[in-house]
This record gives structure tokens, C-alpha cells and sequence, in this order.
């Protein structure tokens, strides 16, 4: 048995690595390097050049560094909590279920969230032109549907065994 069966193969590849990796990315790139500035001007495509370093109001700038950090919340929870788990709870596949089915629950719907949000803030001539998101709008939406899918076939129990949700007589079904 893996030392993490409630979450096997893709799924700990996908929410062990990726996903907090790419969460964590973005909380450097605006805090750090390109900037706030380059951050906020990607938020939605635009072929104007990048605003200079200091050309945000503090507000703008606050705000950008603030998302950052929950950008940052996001990874560190993944890689921590999720790593916690699997750690203390080796043997018991059920309450690894459990806690990360309710991580997950809580994930998707800040999934649906961040996606609608981000579409909805689009130029309504680009909503329906993904030719035209630029990597920051694949990442807010389009990857933001891979990680939902993923969690969505988890919760399905597709590609894995379910040990709590879906099973009768665990308090839960799926």
C-alpha cells in the first residue's frame, strides 16, 4: 500500500507538486520580481507597455501583494497540510480521506470563485477569445479548470480507491 493511498499517483503529483508550485510562483512575481506593477498590468491582456516599477498607487500595490499572499496561503497549505497528512496518518487511509476531502471541498469552491471572477472581470470581447488570455488568464482560468476537473475525479474516485467518500456506512457518499 503507498504510503499516501488517499491520494495515489496523478492526484499526488498534481496537488503535492503542481499545484503548489504554481501557486506559490505568482506570490513571488509579485512581491518580487518583475513587481506589482508587471503583475497587475497582466491581470488582463493588453498590448500597452508595462507600467514603470513605481507607477502604482499604494492601494494598487497593497492589494497586489496582498493576493500574493494568498497566493502564497494556497501552496503552503497544499504543501504542508497535505504532507501533514500523509505523514501522521500513514496507516489510516479514511481520515486521510476525510481531511483531504474537506480541503478539497473548500479548494473547489474557491475554484469556482477565482474562475468566474476572473472571466467576468474580462473586456466582455475577450471572455469568449481565449486566443487572446495571456499566460496570467490561462493560469486564473483555464488551469484553475485542470486543478477543479482533478479534484471533481477524486472526489468521483476515478483512478483510485475510495476509503470515506462513496462508501456506505462512512457517513458520507459521493
Amino acid at each position: 500500500m503507498s504510503d499516501f493511498p488517499a491520494l495515489p499517483g496523478f492526484y499526488q503529483l498534481m496537488y503535492l507538486h503542481i499545484e503548489p508550485a504554481s501557486t506559490i510562483l505568482p506570490s513571488v512575481l509579485a512581491w518580487f520580481f518583475p513587481g506589482a506593477a508587471w503583475f497587475h498590468h497582466q491581470l488582463i491582456p493588453d498590448a500597452s507597455p508595462i507600467p514603470a516599477a513605481g507607477s502604482l498607487d499604494p492601494r494598487t500595490v497593497m492589494a497586489v501583494w496582498q493576493l500574493g499572499n494568498c497566493y502564497l496561503l494556497l501552496g503552503l497549505i497544499s504543501t504542508f497540510v497535505f504532507r501533514a497528512v500523509r505523514d501522521a496518518l500513514p496507516n489510516n487511509p479514511i481520515a486521510q480521506e476525510r481531511i483531504l476531502g474537506a480541503s478539497f471541498t473548500a479548494l473547489a469552491l474557491a475554484d469556482v470563485t477565482h474562475m468566474i471572477w476572473s472571466w467576468i472581470a474580462l473586456p466582455e470581447e475577450m471572455r469568449y477569445n481565449p486566443a487572446a488570455w495571456n499566460s496570467m488568464t490561462h493560469g486564473n482560468i483555464t488551469f484553475v479548470i485542470v486543478l477543479l476537473s482533478g479534484r471533481l475525479a477524486w472526489f468521483m474516485g476515478i483512478g483510485r480507491k475510495r476509503y470515506y467518500y462513496g462508501q456506505k456506512g462512512k457517513g458520507k457518499t459521493a
